[in-house]
């Protein structure tokens, strides 16, 4: 199982980015899959997350500016990300759980355990 992010990079205050993550080694159609991020001196974020049925969710301070989407063909997920601000700043890293005990939601994220995540893609905003 392996999962490889790609698509960080640095954008100025009010810039868009959009990050792959591709999965390998499983289907993880029926997983629920997501994003988490941290940055430096400050406790992971549940991004969003995305289950089977396509039910999206996200964290408040990134609704209404970023999209979850997958690719179920490709194996791949999506997070577009739009209105970038400073406080975007992060590491993002793609994750899946197949069995999450806690729910398949941004939040849950925290809760849940023992899932893999993938190696990260940095995203900078510059004002």
């Amino acid at each position: 199982v392996q999962l490889v992010e790609s698509g960080g990079g640095e954008v100025h205050d009010g810039g868009s980015l959009r990050l792959s993550c591709t999965v390998y080694g499983y289907t993880y159609n029926n997983y629920c899959m997501g994003w988490i991020r941290q940055a430096p001196g400050k406790e992971r974020e549940g991004v969003a997350a995305i289950d089977s049925d396509g039910m999206a969710t996200y964290a408040d301070s990134v609704k209404g500016r970023f999209t979850i989407s997958k690719d179920n063909v490709k194996n791949t997920l999506f997070l577009q990300m739009n209105s970038l601000n400073p406080n975007d700043t992060a590491m993002y890293y793609c994750a899946a759980d197949p069995n999450p005990e806690y729910g398949c939601s941004s939040a849950a994220w925290l809760r849940n355990e023992g899932y893999p995540v993938g190696q990260g893609t940095q995203v900078t905003v510059s004002s």
